[in-house]
């Protein structure tokens, strides 16, 4: 961990949070992961050993804490009482980011897996009732291993499954990677996105229509674009 060389409190603080990767761990951990596993979803592009090091860090700072898990096979990791001061923190960087910098994306900030990630966390399941429902999302400009998931929904979970469930299909959704994203992030309503046929929706009539409540976007996607060119698409 890098110093600034100084003993004000700006600055240590800023020796803990500024370390790369570090305010992506903290942000997943705030909201609601616990497992290794978990945490790698969230920074994909972090090797394990860079991410069991930054993990280690954190605990001997007093930020996070490791806990044996339920099965006493595996560790869990939480926010202490200092980790958690920092999570108004992440919010209102969030809420800046949100604010300031939306923008056409690139296209090395589309990140399947952190959208695959975000879609699980954020969709509400009980929007198809009882029912079991499964929802499958095509992304046409994918590669072929790449372009199909599903999404269970059941008993008020939702679960991202790698491969197709055996009793089938409910609703399917075709779309582009960069929409899907634009859609979360709340630059795309997705009335314009069904509207101006980019995304694609098959299903019962019931079906599509649970899935206009089941699709969730981020928690800051109400917060409007301030820069000049804008964020609607």
């Amino acid at each position: 961990m890098k110093s600034y060389g100084q003993f004000c409190p700006v600055a240590k603080a800023a020796e803990l949070f500024c370390e790369r990767w570090t305010p992506l761990i903290l942000r997943d951990l705030a909201g609601g992961a616990t497992r290794f596993s978990q945490l790698q979803r969230g920074v994909p592009l972090v090797s394990p050993s860079l991410l069991s090091r930054r993990l280690k860090q954190l605990e001997a700072e007093g930020i996070v804490e490791r806990r044996h898990s339920p099965t006493g096979r595996s560790w869990t990791y939480h926010l202490t009482e200092a980790g958690l001061e920092f999570a108004p923190i992440i919010e209102a960087l969030g809420v800046w980011g949100q604010r300031w910098t939306r923008r056409e994306l690139a296209e090395h900030e589309m990140d399947l897996t952190v959208l695959l990630w975000a879609m699980e966390g954020s969709v509400h399941p009980d929007a198809f009732g009882e029912r079991r429902a499964v929802v499958e999302v095509v992304f046409v400009d994918q590669p072929a291993h790449k372009c199909r998931w599903w999404f269970m929904n059941e008993g008020g979970r939702c679960q991202l499954c790698l491969e197709e469930p055996d009793f089938g299909v409910d609703v399917y959704l075709r779309i582009s990677l960069a929409d899907m994203i634009y859609i979360w992030r709340g630059d795309l309503t997705l009335a314009r996105a069904l509207d101006t046929e980019r995304l694609a929706m098959h299903g019962t009539a019931a079906f599509r229509g649970a899935v206009t409540h089941w699709l969730g976007v981020s928690s800051l996607a109400h917060i409007k674009s301030r820069r000049s060119s804008g964020a609607d698409r």
